[in-house]
């Protein structure tokens, strides 16, 4: 019991950190319990604190806030509608082809495992080759029935699609143009001695600002050099694979080593063992090593100073937490669980 309370006396003693320590609990209950049922809201809440930073640029011009929202709200809604109506279906139509296509590419996959006996005997047995081979064709089939279930629930998805493009922009210019409005109506619950949570919240937000400026900046540069590459070269399906790999920088370590898989796998069906083969892969581990090498300092030299063992675990934690939405904002989570341990006074025992 006396370590107990004077584990107690040593970190809990001040009343801010107690407070601050109920702000963290009480926000990650509501995520945990209220997540699915606000996921609108707390998504448009992300939008709205991303595009906060280009109206804060163009209200330094000496422009009236509304006019700022008005410009940064025309722009965001833009970009949505390209997206939507421009990307997603050239990456829906590239995404059937590789699915009317992989039949092809299971076959050469088949005889790349077969030729394993043949050349290394004494490792693979026949009888291992095929019961490998077997199992690949089970897991394909579960697969196909889960896209299955996926297509019959695609009405379901569609509409809440629709909801989500109607409620979510709404949301966003709100959050936008009530900014001062929201945060103050939030003070008056918080407790007037705020200022360790203050100083977490700055902490976090520098952290944050950044990182994300950095990750679409790394993500655009990353997407366009890969996508280049890949059309010159004449490979399948070459936007919905960069997007692939573009996307893979948001998950660091893990996202290069998941997508190097469908690379590999749609260069192999196309060209074999060939020296196209080989160069394109060549090309491809240079964009990775440019990117961990060049890139990744250049725009991250002043944040995210976590260890990669720390976001393996981040990504590993909130991921089984939250899904994908955990993955993807493992990071920010992560600094902010950083910038409270920093925070977090340590008295004397």
């Amino acid at each position: 019991m006396h370590l107990v309370r004077d584990w107690l006396q040593r970190y809990f003693s001040d009343p801010q950190v107690v407070g601050l320590a109920i702000l963290l609990v009480a926000g990650f209950i509501t995520v945990v319990l209220m997540g699915h049922m606000l996921a609108p809201a707390l998504a448009s809440l992300v939008i709205a604190y991303l595009l906060e930073g280009s109206v804060g640029c163009i209200e330094r011009w000496r422009c009236p806030r509304w006019l700022a929202v008005t410009l940064v709200f025309v722009v965001f809604l833009a970009v949505l509608f390209s997206v939507i109506f421009g990307l997603l279906p050239l990456l829906s139509q590239q995404l059937t082809q590789f699915f009317k296509q992989l039949p092809t590419m299971i076959i050469r996959g088949q005889e790349l495992l077969l030729g394993l006996h043949e050349h290394y005997p004494y490792l693979f047995s026949e009888a291992q080759v095929k019961e490998l081979i077997s199992a690949m064709r089970s897991e394909l089939a579960q697969l196909g029935q889960k896209a299955l279930s996926l297509s019959l629930a695609s009405v379901v998805s569609l509409i809440t699609l629709a909801m989500y493009l109607i409620i979510m922009p709404i949301l966003v210019f709100f959050f936008l143009k009530d900014k001062n409005r929201l945060i103050n109506w939030f003070k008056k619950y918080l407790p007037q001695e705020r200022k360790l949570a203050t100083q977490v919240w700055h902490d976090v937000d520098f952290q944050i600002s950044n990182y994300v400026r950095g990750k679409f900046l790394e993500f655009l540069i990353v997407w366009m050099v890969t996508f280049i590459t890949f059309y010159f070269m004449n490979l399948q399906f070459s936007m919905l694979l960069s997007v692939l790999v573009g996307a893979s920088v948001i998950v660091p370590y893990v996202g290069a080593l998941v997508v190097t898989f469908p690379v590999t796998f749609v260069a192999y069906s196309q060209w074999g063992f060939t020296s196209d083969f080989a160069y394109l892969l060549t090309v491809y581990g240079i964009i990775h090593a440019l990117d961990g090498n060049v890139l990744v300092p250049l725009l991250f030299s002043e944040v995210v100073d976590l260890h990669p063992v720390a976001i393996i675990i981040a990504i590993l934690v909130f991921g089984g937490f939250w899904g994908f939405w955990g993955i993807f904002f493992a990071i920010p989570l992560a600094t902010l669980v950083q910038a409270v341990l920093k925070t977090w006074p340590n008295l004397p025992p």
